[in-house]
């Protein structure tokens, strides 16, 4: 049964339509695109695979969207926003309205990418080399997991370790929509549904995928994105397993120095996937937008998200190289995180292994792969922090904020944690993103989120 929100499906198959047709004499009709001539052949189908990673990497979403949801919204402070939108602000106030464009974005993108993942995965019969069709399989089903577990964060409450997890979440589509006439109205799968989709498709991708994939998703990213996803479901066993895979096994290595791990024109060592940006792209990236001071790219506001003097608070050594990864602009600080307006987007990043290693390990009682003291201490000798002689859970989580912060981890952290943001609870309605209004309007068969 062919089940897709409508107004996603409309701009995947008008984003194909354009993408297949190489002779400008012989154009489909941009709503109705005949299967054959999107998927006929092994390069058509990976025209679309790789259309999928700048769809992905679209400022709404992992451009800069997600990130900007999860920092705003998980904001209680160390933040100020100096922007005129005012859907950011609705993010930083948590008085998000229904209609908010923001929200409908990253909704809507990460349609698109399922979408085109399966349209992908339908046409793996026409490769006739297995190895080919692998990698082809596990780059689709590495992004379609990657959307709809953050679709799921997103949109749902919180995934509650040993519950049933029956509350709502997203929509599943795995059936390949090329014809827009052809289009019924699901309604939303449970948390447990989505997230077990969500590790399935990651698996597969693990199997399926090599250890080096040129800039695209490998085994590793995919070991890399399901430590994350274990972590965030409080399987602490699976989250060391994969973290420590990566750690010892990609190949990848932290760079020399906390600076060297950003604003890159090409993939660093740290990268366990990056998203591409160049000097070409028709729209850079919103890190660069909204964090970045107006000489780096950023808007107006210079920047529009200022570090306030609360979240220096988090460091404890005045010689950590992050308590000092920032530069002062007219109308405040700015993180210098995001300083390359042409530079890659690190997604999956060495460091966080560490960090997801030595969370799980301490949980568990254990040392696979390393103490978790030596593991926050290899990215404190790698910021010139003074090292510790032991370590508790308040010490590896206050680390992964030294760390992380600014990349779009605050909200995520918080709800898994159960830490409210400011003085609302973790579990709070307004730290939930509404349904799209113009979803709702469409599909009668989509239920709103609590409190819209």
């Amino acid at each position: 049964m062919k089940k897709y929100n409508y107004l996603s499906i409309i701009l995947s198959l008008l984003t194909i339509s354009f993408m297949a047709c190489d002779d400008n004499l012989n154009i489909e009709p941009e709503q109705n695109l005949s299967p054959e001539v999107a998927t006929e052949s092994p390069a058509n189908v990976k025209k679309i695979l790789n259309n999928i990673y700048a769809v992905a990497r679209d400022n709404g979403s992992y451009g800069g969207g997600i990130a900007l949801a999860s920092e705003l919204i998980g904001n209680s402070g160390g933040l100020s926003w100096n922007g005129t939108y005012v859907q950011p602000a609705e993010y930083n106030e948590k008085a998000i309205l229904s209609d908010n464009s923001f929200v409908e974005s990253i909704w809507v993108n990460a349609y698109d990418i399922s979408n085109e993942a399966n349209i992908v995965l339908s046409s793996l019969s026409v490769f006739t080399d297995d190895s080919e069709k692998d990698v082809t399989e596990g780059e689709a089903k590495f992004l379609r997991g990657m959307a709809y577990f953050d679709l799921a964060r997103l949109y749902s409450k919180t995934y509650v370790p040993g519950s049933q997890n029956s509350q709502p979440a997203v929509p599943i589509s795995l059936t390949a929509v090329l014809d827009a006439s052809i289009i019924e109205y699901p309604s939303r799968n449970t948390l447990e549904e989505v997230y077990a989709q969500v590790i399935a498709d990651l698996t597969d991708a693990y199997n399926l995928l090599p250890d080096s994939n040129d800039i695209y998703a490998t085994k590793y990213s995919a070991a890399a994105l399901l430590a994350r996803v274990y972590l965030e479901m409080g399987d602490y066993e699976n989250a060391r397993t994969m973290s420590n895979d990566v750690i010892n096994n990609s190949g990848a290595e932290l760079t020399a120095t906390f600076d060297a791990a950003f604003n890159n024109g090409e993939n660093s060592n740290e990268d366990l996937f990056a998203w591409q940006v160049t000097s070409q792209d028709a729209s850079l990236n919103d890190f660069s937008t909204f964090w970045a001071g107006s000489e780096f790219g950023g808007r107006n506001g210079n920047p529009d998200l200022s570090i306030t003097s609360q979240h220096f608070n988090i460091y404890d050594d005045p010689n950590d190289d992050r308590s000092l990864f920032f530069y002062v602009t007219a109308r405040g600080t700015a993180t210098a995180k995001w300083k390359n307006q042409y530079g890659n987007i690190p997604f999956l990043r060495l460091a966080e292994m560490y960090l997801i290693r030595a969370e799980s390990n301490f949980r568990k009682s254990t040392n696979v792969g390393d103490t978790p003291l030596n593991d926050i201490n290899a990215l404190r000798d790698r910021a010139n922090a003074s090292l510790y002689n032991s370590v508790n859970l308040a010490t590896i989580l206050m680390e992964r904020k030294r760390e992380l912060s600014f990349e779009g981890f605050t909200l995520f952290d918080a709800k898994r944690l159960g830490e409210n943001v400011g003085s609302i609870a973790s579990n709070a309605n307004r730290l939930v993103l509404p349904i799209p209004l113009r979803e709702m309007d469409v599909n009668p068969n989509l239920t709103q989120n609590e409190g819209y």
